[in-house]
C-alpha cells in the first residue's frame, strides 16, 4: 500500500482543482459521510485511496475502499454515497475519464488480451500493484507540471494498458470497439438522452440499437442495471434537477418540460431519487454552490 500512501498527500493538495494539462483526471476529497444521491456516470475509472464509497446501480450495490477500482464504461444512472469519511481521515479518490481513442490505439498494439463476454457496464476490483504504480506516476505529474506536457499522454496510456491487462480488460475492450454490443447500446442511450422528454417506445429504442426488442431490453439492462424506460425516467429527473437549480424555475413547469404529465408524480419520483422534494432540494444545492446567498 506504499503507492496509496504516496498518493494521499497529492490528492489533499490538489483535490477540487483542475489541471489543464491533465483534463481527464479529477481528484476528490470529502470530509463527512454523505446521503445517497442520484448521479449519471460518464465512462470513468475511479480509484479510492481512503474512506469508503457505496454505489447503487439498478439492483446492484458496490462497496469499495482503499486500493479498489470501479470502472464504468457507459453513461449509467446511479446512486452514490460516501459512507466512511471524517475531517481527520477524509474520503480520497482519483477519477480518470476514459478516452476510447487511447484504448483503441492500445488494442492495435496488444493482441493477446482476454475477450470475455460483456457482463455489465460497470465493475469493481482490487487494483494490482502495477496498476497502483501507474496511478501514482500519473498523480505525481500534478506536482511536476513542467513534465506534464510530455509525460501525461504516456502515463495515461500506461494506466489504460494496465486496466486492459487486468480483470476489467473486457469492459474497456468493449468501449473501444465501434461495433461491439456495448457500442450499439450506447448509441441507443445517446438517443434516449437526446429525446428524454418525449414519449419513446422500447421498440423505437431497439431499432436505434439495431436489435430485436427482447435482445435490446436484456442487453440494455445488463449494461445499465435498469430497463430502458427506467433509464429515460431517471434522465428526466436529472434534467429537471439541473433546470430547477440553474434556471430557478417552478417545479410544475419543469415537470412538464421534461415530459411528466402529473406534477404530483414528478414530485414523488424526484424525492425518491434525490431524497427531498424538488424545491427544497434545489434551494439546498444553490446554497451549497453559493453560501453567501
Amino acid at each position: 500500500m506504499s503507492e496509496i500512501c504516496a498518493m494521499k498527500p497529492i490528492v489533499l493538495r490538489h483535490a477540487g482543482l483542475q489541471n489543464p494539462l491533465l483534463p481527464r483526471l479529477h481528484l476528490y476529497r470529502i470530509d463527512n459521510p454523505t446521503d445517497a444521491a442520484g448521479l449519471i456516470y460518464e465512462p470513468v475509472v475511479c480509484l479510492v485511496l481512503q474512506g469508503r464509497k457505496r454505489t447503487f446501480i439498478g439492483d446492484s450495490v458496490f462497496s469499495y475502499g482503499p486500493g479498489e477500482c470501479m470502472v464504468v464504461v457507459a453513461e449509467v444512472t446511479a446512486m452514490g454515497q460516501v459512507c466512511e469519511a471524517t475531517p481527520e481521515e477524509p474520503f480520497l479518490s482519483l477519477n480518470l475519464l476514459l478516452d476510447p481513442a487511447i484504448i483503441s490505439a492500445l488494442l492495435l498494439d496488444v493482441n493477446e488480451l482476454p475477450n470475455n463476454p460483456l457482463e455489465s457496464g460497470y465493475n469493481v476490483s482490487t487494483a494490482a500493484p502495477s496498476m497502483l504504480e501507474a496511478w501514482r506516476r500519473l498523480a505525481d505529474l500534478l506536482d511536476r507540471t513542467e513534465e506534464a506536457p510530455v509525460m501525461a499522454p504516456h502515463l495515461e496510456r500506461e494506466l489504460m494498458l494496465r486496466l486492459l491487462m487486468g480483470r476489467q480488460g473486457s469492459l474497456l475492450r468493449q468501449i473501444a470497439s465501434v461495433d461491439s454490443r456495448l457500442s450499439h447500446i450506447r448509441r441507443a442511450m445517446a438517443w434516449i438522452r437526446q429525446f428524454h422528454s418525449e414519449k419513446l417506445s422500447v421498440s423505437a429504442m431497439a431499432a436505434v440499437a439495431g436489435m430485436s426488442v427482447s435482445v435490446f431490453h436484456r442487453r440494455f439492462k445488463t449494461v445499465t442495471g435498469v430497463s430502458p424506460l427506467q433509464y429515460q425516467k431517471q434522465l428526466r429527473l436529472h434534467e429537471a434537477r439541473r433546470r430547477l437549480v440553474s434556471e430557478q424555475a417552478e417545479a410544475a413547469a419543469v415537470a412538464y418540460a421534461v415530459g411528466y404529465e402529473s406534477s404530483s408524480q414528478f414530485s414523488r419520483e424526484y424525492k425518491r431519487l434525490f431524497g427531498a422534494p424538488p424545491r427544497r432540494d434545489a434551494e439546498a444545492l444553490r446554497q451549497i454552490a453559493d453560501p453567501a446567498k
